[in-house]
């Protein structure tokens, strides 16, 4: 038999039935006890608690300690037991990833494997289908608790010892460029923060400009208007006339709106935008949110009740510019913030707002650095929320036996 034959084997998939399991005979679970009285800032542990599992399964560290007891080991599960509010993180796990570095908490199961792949469970119990069934089990309104027995009798469908391994390894792959695409994200949101105190405070200028800055306040080169009523129940995808609300500000756009996400159908006069006016938000019930701003650059937009608008003529001020500097000066917006149970910010406010004005040529290059960091940072942003995409629909066909993987040293 010639060489080429034998190395004609046709891959082989995965095959056999999966066998439906209750969680209680998969793994040992036991709830954990308050740590709090053992909190030590820097501490050489690590307390896992009802806080430290994200909705997407990764370990959220914050709370430290040097109290030993209650260690987890490597490949130990962590489920947060209780919650309030909408529950988004009951019912969810997080990998351990370590041995005698977490302490275990309240308000947090720990489920210690009996046998299998420890990895493979932490993706079957937190895709959607397992996690919504486990949420149908929670008790309580306010604050919502999830028993140990509802746990233990969750069935979920397991396929062998040898096909969890090859699952949890494709979908561990996945995660491992999300993880490479979120920090160099973060790598590049601290760049372009570094830049922009650097050159909207001065201390940095581009080569071609030189010259003294001159600080002005705002009330000096713009004036100041405010939005006219938009309810979000005015707002569709589809409605014919272009529309901000003042939430928005705060959820959907940054520092440029170059596109409007809504409409309304609904009639009468509103106070419409022009372009380079840079929108704030007016008021809130925190105030950390009002040091928000950003320019738009489309005319006759629709702007919401309680959106403070700065028009200046586009000659002296670029908006972007304006509302990266805003962003900023975070601190001293804040000192211009009025209220005790709703925050406000108006327009007589803002006119007191001082910041370094180069010439308009100056702010137009520094906002296209500024811009272009910008974008770098969207399209890595756009390549993770794909990535996150194909993740999720792998996980709808991996961990429920409809597509089958290869086996490894098969082919």
């Amino acid at each position: 038999m010639s060489n080429a034959a034998l190395n004609t084997q046709t891959p082989q998939r995965f095959s056999g039935k999966w066998e439906t399991r209750r969680i209680g005979d998969i793994f040992s679970i036991r709830a954990g006890s308050s740590k709090s009285q053992h909190i030590v800032p820097g501490g050489r542990y690590i307390i896992i608690d009802m806080g430290s599992v994200a909705t997407d399964g990764r370990l959220i560290l914050s709370k430290h300690t040097d109290h030993k007891s209650d260690f987890l080991k490597e490949g130990d599960l962590v489920m947060p037991k209780d919650d309030i509010g909408g529950g988004k993180i009951i019912g969810k796990v997080a990998y351990i990833d370590a041995n005698r570095l977490y302490v275990l908490g309240d308000h947090v199961y720990a489920l210690r494997l009996i046998e299998g792949y420890p990895k493979f469970y932490s993706y079957l119990i937190n895709r959607y289908e397992t996690n919504k069934s486990l949420k149908s089990k929670v008790a309580g309104s306010a604050q919502l608790g999830l028993s140990r027995k509802a746990v233990e009798e969750q069935e979920v469908p397991v396929p062998n010892h040898e096909e969890q391994r090859a699952i949890a390894e494709a979908l561990s792959d996945v995660d491992g460029l999300l993880n490479t695409l979120e920090a160099l994200i973060e790598k590049k949101r601290a760049v372009k923060q570094a830049t922009m105190q650097q050159l909207l405070t001065g201390k940095t200028r581009l080569p071609e400009f030189s010259g003294t800055l001159e600080t002005k306040r705002l009330g000096e080169i713009a004036s100041f208007f405010k939005g006219s009523g938009l309810s979000k129940a005015d707002l569709s995808l589809d409605g014919k006339r272009r529309c901000i609300h003042y939430g928005e500000l705060f959820t959907t756009y940054g520092e440029c709106i170059t596109e409007i996400l809504h409409g309304t159908d609904r009639g009468g006069t509103f106070f419409l935008s022009l372009h380079n006016d840079v929108l704030m938000p007016g008021s809130d019930v925190t105030p950390n949110g009002l040091a928000t701003a950003s320019c738009i650059s489309i005319p006759d937009v629709i702007l919401g009740g309680d959106i403070l608008v700065i028009r200046a003529p586009v000659d002296v001020l670029n908006g972007t510019f304006l509302a990266y500097v805003i962003e900023i000066n975070h601190n001293q917006v804040m000192q211009l913030v009025s209220g005790t149970t709703v925050y406000h910010l108006y327009g007589r406010d803002m006119a007191n707002f001082s910041f370094l004005a180069p010439g308009i040529e100056e702010q137009q290059a520094i906002v296209s650095v500024l811009s272009d960091m910008d974008a770098e940072i969207a399209a890595l942003e756009q390549r993770r929320d794909k990535t996150r995409a194909i993740k999720q629909g792998m996980m709808q066909q991996l961990l429920t036996g409809r597509v089958r993987l290869i086996r490894n040293g098969v082919g």
